[in-house]
């Protein structure tokens, strides 16, 4: 059976859309494979990430984490080395990775693929940006999880390029999860808006929060739901506070599985606005929207950014431009006119996105450097 090294820079049990992709990406891969996964140890003594890594198919190297990070460097670069010598094939993920795969092809000839989710590409230190540009041209083939990602790269020279999108986890959205009994919405009716994800720049949620005032104007029983860890959320308030809306909004903090599922099936509309960050950060796809849709959940999500690949407009939702309050508005209202048309829809386009297709097309490519060694 041949042997996969997957280095990723994030990794479950702690949290992060990068570790969420490759955890379930080795768990694919472990079907065809012999996977050995390379990846941080985040928390301080080891025991959350051993007892997570028990229970997996695939075997774990966890790398320690230090204060002084040009020490975790070289042990994440020492563990790479070691764990290259027995594989056959070297997959990375992640901005570190990059690096430490382009290292690792100066010394083993061995086919090397690296999967670019966006944030690891356009980044504003020109030295490490042109170190990233410079190993990703040191790959055999690299794999973007949208258009819009890979797009991020064509200027490079790069040997082979492919779209795979994010897959998503149908198991976890147990079939009791169903949404209740659809009716178009009056502008009098309730309408909950819902954003899951990071509190943050990119997730763009202070874009909902600028859009607000002109929506409650048309719903003035909106209410907005953000769910996510609270990492700006005091910027949020006093934004909130600012445009004087706070009694619209709900923060819910981040949420263990079943209680967020609780809260989309409680929503009408998925609403994510994220925006690219002045540090070149993107959003690559937006699996989040995927997870929603299946639970009958249609969304409006931004132009320009990954999720152009996670949103089939007019069928599964709409894209808009997330900083045009005008536009926000007339797509909730398509939305909301249609309600179990779009939710319909949005359920059928989501069963593209489940990991076991997404799994095949990864082991589709991988086959082919397979057969040549």
């Amino acid at each position: 059976m041949k042997t996969i090294l997957l280095i990723t820079s994030e990794f479950p049990p702690q949290p992060g859309g990068i570790g969420n992709h490759a955890y379930h990406f080795a768990q694919q891969l472990s079907l065809h494979y012999k996977v050995k996964v390379l990846a941080d140890q985040r928390s301080e003594d080891g025991v959350e990430e051993k007892e997570f890594d028990q229970l997996q198919k695939f075997s774990s190297h966890r790398v320690q984490r230090y204060p002084f990070i040009l020490w975790t460097y070289l042990l994440r670069l020492v563990s790479a080395f070691q764990s290259a010598k027995q594989a056959d094939l070297i997959l990375v993920s992640g901005k570190f990775s990059l690096w430490t795969g382009g290292l690792l092809s100066l010394f083993y000839s061995k086919p090397y693929v690296a999967i670019i989710h966006g944030s690891e590409i356009q980044l504003s230190n020109s030295l490490a940006r042109g170190f990233t540009n410079w190993s990703l041209q040191r790959f055999d083939h690299v794999i973007g999880v949208s258009n819009f990602t890979l797009n991020l790269v064509s200027h490079l020279d790069i040997k082979q390029k492919s779209v795979i999108p994010n897959g998503f986890d149908l198991s976890q959205l147990n079939e009791v999860h169903k949404k209740p009994e659809y009716k178009e919405k009056t502008k009098s009716d309730s309408l909950h808006l819902i954003t899951v994800g990071n509190l943050t720049q990119r997730k763009g949620q202070h874009n909902v929060l600028k859009a607000l005032p002109l929506l409650i104007k048309t719903y003035p029983n909106l209410i907005y739901h953000i769910v996510g860890l609270p990492t700006d959320q005091e910027r949020l308030e006093n934004l909130a506070s600012k445009l004087k809306i706070n009694e619209y909004i709900r923060y819910h903090g981040r949420q263990a599985e079943e209680e967020k599922i609780k809260l989309l099936l409680a929503s009408d509309v998925f609403i994510m606005l994220s925006e690219q960050t002045s540090t070149g950060d993107v959003e690559g796809f937006g699996i989040a929207i995927l997870e929603a849709n299946a639970l009958g959940l249609p969304a409006v999500g931004s132009l320009n950014c990954g999720i152009e690949d996670a949103i089939k407009a007019d069928y599964s939702g709409q894209l808009v431009d997330p900083h045009d309050p005008q536009a926000i508005l007339e797509a909730v209202d398509k939305i909301t006119s249609q309600q179990e048309t779009y939710a319909k829809h949005a359920k059928a386009w989501s069963t593209k996105f489940t990991w076991d297709k997404i799994g095949k097309q990864y082991v589709e490519i991988l086959e082919e450097f397979f057969k040549r060694i």
